[in-house]
């Protein structure tokens, strides 16, 4: 799990790139999940809130 002081250092460069990599992750897992069944579920969840943070901060640091 990402932490929002970890974030908050991150130029908006690194946040759009972390981003495409968490969305290709996430992409994974849920197709993971529903071909063969995931050992945790919960990944999906903590990779949206990631995604939700680092786009968060990105609007945050446009402004």
């Amino acid at each position: 799990m990402l932490k929002t002081s970890e974030i908050s250092k991150l130029s908006v460069k690194e946040i759009t790139g972390k981003v495409a990599s968490l969305k290709s992750e996430l992409f994974n897992t849920k197709f993971n999940k529903f071909t063969t069944g995931s050992e945790k579920p919960h990944t999906v969840k903590l990779l949206k809130k990631n995604i939700a943070r680092l786009l968060t901060q990105k609007s945050a640091n446009k402004k």
